[in-house]
């Protein structure tokens, strides 16, 4: 067990290791990630004066800020799993890597660890301005419900990443562009600033599929409702289904891709 903890922190430490030789970058992201939630902020306080409805204006950019907020989480942590292999093929490592005597399921989970913090460290710099520049209030947030959902979410979004990690894999010419369109498919079906029942009748069986579909509703819930972790049941159990299910498959599915990937001989390859 203890040899299974090192192997897992050390490809966490790594992780860490790249991001502080690349710290301003890191800063940069940051930054991007800050416009992107007031941009959206600045959306919900426009919509009265555009539509002249009679609407909650502050209720609505909680709304709005909560989906940014989560998203801006849930995407960090996908794309720094899903792009492991790439990270390994701009490093030069990647033949190392995959010849050291580790499985693959430690390689992934030190990962996906440091993704988690990295994401969250993202989100709480984010919320705590944004909460700042819109003068949000929480009064009425059940955050205990709010980091559980979280929690959930997490682990559902690490076994997606696991499972898109395979594609950068197999296709280094294009695997990185498709795991941006699995993101941005995600983010369209999963309702981050409208609720899926807008979506057409054929999308909604497909928004039902997402873990952040569920994990969305349920922080809102938290966040704006004060709803309790009983009365959120019917959203954490596909939580918490899909991230038993999804980290297993993950890992079955990276498997298959690093077989398949040594046997024609796309390891090392560029492009």
């Amino acid at each position: 067990m203890k040899k299974k903890i090192i192997q897992t922190m050390a490809f966490f430490l790594r992780e860490l290791d790249m991001r502080k030789r690349s710290f301003m970058w890191q800063i940069v992201w940051i930054v991007y990630d800050l416009m992107w939630a007031m941009s959206v902020g600045f959306l919900g306080l426009g919509v009265a004066s555009i539509s002249g409805a009679e609407i909650n204006t502050n209720q609505y950019v909680l709304y709005l800020l909560v989906g940014s907020f989560m998203w801006t989480y849930l995407s960090s942590v996908f794309s720094i799993v899903s792009w492991a292999i790439t990270w390994e093929r701009w490093e030069g490592t990647i033949e190392y890597t995959f010849m050291a005597p580790v499985k693959r399921i430690f390689h992934l989970v030190g990962n996906s660890i440091f993704a988690i913090i990295y994401g969250l460290i993202r989100m709480v710099i984010v919320f705590l301005i944004s909460s700042a520049v819109f003068d949000l209030n929480l009064q009425n947030a059940n955050l205990f419900a709010a980091g559980f959902i979280l929690i959930l979410a997490s682990i559902s979004f690490v076994g997606f990443g696991m499972m898109a990690a395979v594609l950068p894999l197999i296709s280094p010419e294009n695997g990185e562009k498709t795991t941006m369109i699995v993101e941005a498919i995600l983010m369209m079906v999963s309702g981050i600033f409208y609720p899926i029942t807008i979506l057409p009748i054929w999308m909604q069986p497909i928004a039902r599929l997402s873990p952040a579909t569920y994990a969305l509703e349920a922080m809102r819930k938290a966040i704006v409702e004060h709803a309790s972790i009983g009365s959120l049941w019917g959203l954490i159990w596909p939580l918490i289904i899909t991230g038993i299910v999804l980290i297993p498959l993950g890992n079955f599915v990276f498997k298959l891709g690093e077989q398949y990937v040594k046997r024609v001989g796309k390891l090392k390859r560029d492009g």
